[in-house]
């Protein structure tokens, strides 16, 4: 079918007008309690604003524009956004455009799959809707993030799959791949089970291919880091990646991985369950009447997408507003949606002969509206937690210390919209700190007493915190000057942030500048005394 046949053009202007409706009602009412400025869901965003910004405009790959800090987890991303700031100037709704850009793309991309798949319009637009808020990207579209892109580079290459005959397709699925690992680092688990599925049909010129197109770009980036910092990945995949160490703490590892994160973890039940089980049904069914060459063929893509949710399950995160694992939730779609194709068809006969199958994709449609419940919480009151807690503290330092030495461990806007100089009590943004908490460590005394020894040594002045997140170890010669409380905490970790005066001659200074300062009316001060 021509891409651009009437049934193409229809289904792709409808699905894409619902899409981007929601999106912009969600837009226009989050400006309404941001004082009428656009602001991200979350402050991780801001950490790629910070590293664009300094690279475009200083040349320094860092967040903060005095030193090289690996911050960013999605170094393309990040990139791609400091060129656009080249070009067009340092605007804070870059993001948000390039990410409107990609959700286009996406829903095209979609259209196009679904297209070869369904030949009426009102089953191409319900797969391809089904797809996009299965997935929650009209959250990733709004929360100004890289996931947005990894789902694009995901879809295509799944499309491009699908075609794999063409020389056109060919050259779309290794391009995505080739972009994709410097997009989210747990596509590395994806180039490696789709290699592994290809070698089971002896398909060994493509999973050599996939395997070093896909790697390739991510150790030139390894080698890159490495050179500047000593680490091969970025700073985030340090601290909150799972690490495998053969040491007496090995055991505890193989137990955080195989059950805390797989088995026990209630996020995987809600996320990829429910697909898997699908996906065993089907191939299930053809066990008995297929080779086993072509049970793995016709069921190529369901099988690769299961054992990435497993992985990913094990060894990354399904934290964290579905964002990161919103790749496999569209690749899941992608997948399932051809095999249950009768249910969109003809709903009330398919219920009738497929009854389990009918439950299970009921199952996934609860799932959907459960997600679609917590996109709406997210987007409703995200943007104006970030508003009243990180950029009313980045609005605060740009005021009283731009240039300053600060402690912090939120870092995104309060790099982007000021020029302190940052030291990140988690690692993300100062790799003095990753020994203390790389692999999820627990905060201890020994932290503690370096940081309190450091910040004195290098003169820092004020320190932005949650008190929570020390477990009982801020420093002792810190001294607390305010509290900052905000109401229903959505997208923050706390409801309160702390202000501590860091170099004691400062402190009533600091508790000056504080009352000065013109808060947002939600921002609820107390001065410590």
């Amino acid at each position: 079918m021509s891409l651009f046949s009437n049934v193409s053009i229809k289904s792709f202007g409808i699905a894409i007008f619902l899409f981007l409706a929601v999106c912009f009602g969600y837009y226009l009412n989050l400006v309404s309690k941001t004082d009428g400025h656009y602001v991200y869901l979350i402050d991780d965003a801001y950490i790629h604003l910070a590293m664009a910004k300094n690279f475009a405009l200083h040349d320094v790959w860092g967040v903060t524009r005095y030193e090289f800090s690996s911050t960013s987890s999605s170094p393309l991303f990040t990139y791609l956004l400091s060129v656009l700031i080249k070009i067009f100037g340092n605007n804070d709704q870059i993001s948000l455009y390039f990410n409107l850009i990609l959700g286009v793309g996406i829903a095209y991309v979609l259209n196009q799959y679904f297209l070869g798949i369904f030949k009426s319009v009102k089953n191409i637009v319900s797969a391809v809707l089904f797809t996009l808020f299965f997935s929650v990207l009209h959250l990733q579209l709004l929360s100004g993030m890289e996931h947005i892109f990894h789902v694009f580079l995901f879809v295509l290459n799944i499309f491009c799959l699908s075609n794999f005959k063409n020389k056109t397709a060919v050259l779309g699925f290794y391009l995505s791949l080739l972009l994709m690992g410097l997009v989210r680092f747990e596509s590395m688990f994806y180039f490696v089970i789709l290699a592994f599925v290809f070698m089971l049909i002896k398909k060994w010129k493509e999973a050599f291919f996939t395997l070093a197109v896909g790697f390739v770009p991510v150790v030139i980036f390894c080698y890159f880091n490495y050179q500047h910092d000593g680490y091969l990945f970025p700073n985030s995949v340090l601290v909150k990646g799972t690490k495998l160490t053969l040491d007496s703490n090995f055991p505890n590892q193989l137990k955080s991985i195989f059950l805390d994160n797989f088995l026990f973890n209630i996020s995987f039940y809600k996320i990829g369950f429910f697909p898997i089980i699908m996906g065993l049904i089907f191939v299930f069914r053809d066990v008995k009447k297929k080779t086993f060459n072509d049970l793995i063929k016709d069921n190529f893509l369901l099988i690769v997408i299961s054992l990435l949710m497993i992985c990913h399950s094990m060894f990354a995160d399904l934290k964290g507003i579905f964002r990161y694992e919103a790749y496999i939730l569209a690749g899941f779609s992608m997948a399932l949606i051809p095999k249950v194709k009768g249910f969109f068809e003809n709903f009330k006969n398919y219920i009738k002969k497929e009854k389990l199958l009918s439950g299970l994709i009921i199952l996934n449609v609860v799932l959907l509206i459960y997600k679609c419940s917590f996109a709406h919480t997210m987007l409703n009151n995200g943007g104006k937690n970030i508003y009243e807690q990180q950029i009313q503290s980045a609005k605060f330092l740009h005021t009283y210390y731009d240039t300053s030495k600060v402690v912090a461990n939120d870092i995104g806007a309060i790099s982007y919209f000021t020029d302190i100089h940052l030291l990140d009590i988690v690692g993300l943004g100062s790799k003095i700190m990753i020994p203390f908490t790389e692999n999820k460590k627990p905060i201890d005394n020994h932290f503690e007493t370096f940081l309190s020894q450091y910040t004195i040594n290098n003169k820092y002045d004020v320190a932005i915190i949650y008190d929570e997140w020390f477990q009982g170890h801020v420093p002792k010669n810190w001294k607390k000057a305010a509290v900052l409380k905000i109401k229903n905490p959505i997208s923050v970790s706390r409801d309160k942030v702390s202000v501590y005066s860091i170099n004691k001659e400062n402190l009533l200074q600091l508790r000056q500048n504080i009352k000065k300062f013109s808060w947002n009316r939600n921002v609820q001060v107390t001065i410590v005394d």
